[in-house]
């Protein structure tokens, strides 16, 4: 079993995506992978059907999985950060998204794809492979 009870899968070509990782380096158990990772897109299928190309935050004890902006603000609370800031974060963050988008030059449109869902019964049977597969979070934007 590996150390990390939750997993966040980013896109490591995004520089909105890697900053939200990064703000999660201090919080224990927590542990980040790639959206192209296979053990990602194996998870992502298992609880969509689908490998919607999205930020999303896998939590095993919990058994649920926060995606796009419903990710981003609880990706704020676990980093400690105050109410308001993840509020902000999850009312804007389309808009924020897409202006880092347009400044850096990133193609690729994250998904539409928001809420909290239970974890598939599948997926939780993926979820040690994406965790095995996860590292520590990243300190600055990675390609891979």
């Amino acid at each position: 079993m590996s150390e990390y009870h939750a997993v966040l899968v980013f896109d490591g070509d995004c520089p909105f995506c890697s900053a939200a990782a990064s703000a999660l380096r201090r919080v224990r158990g927590v542990g980040a992978i790639p959206w192209g990772d296979d053990a990602a897109q194996s998870f992502l299928d298992a609880q969509f059907d689908g490998t919607p190309f999205a930020l999303v935050f896998a939590e095993r004890e919990e058994g649920r999985v926060y995606v796009g902006r419903d990710a981003a603000r609880e990706l704020c609370e676990r980093a400690g950060m105050p109410t308001l800031v993840g509020d902000i974060v999850g009312d804007n963050y389309e808009s924020i998204a897409d202006a880092v988008r347009t400044v850096t030059g990133v193609a690729e449109d994250p998904d539409r794809y928001h809420g909290v869902y239970p974890m598939a019964e599948a997926a939780r049977e993926r979820f040690d492979s994406l965790a095995a597969d996860a590292g520590s979070m990243p300190l600055a934007m990675s390609k891979d």
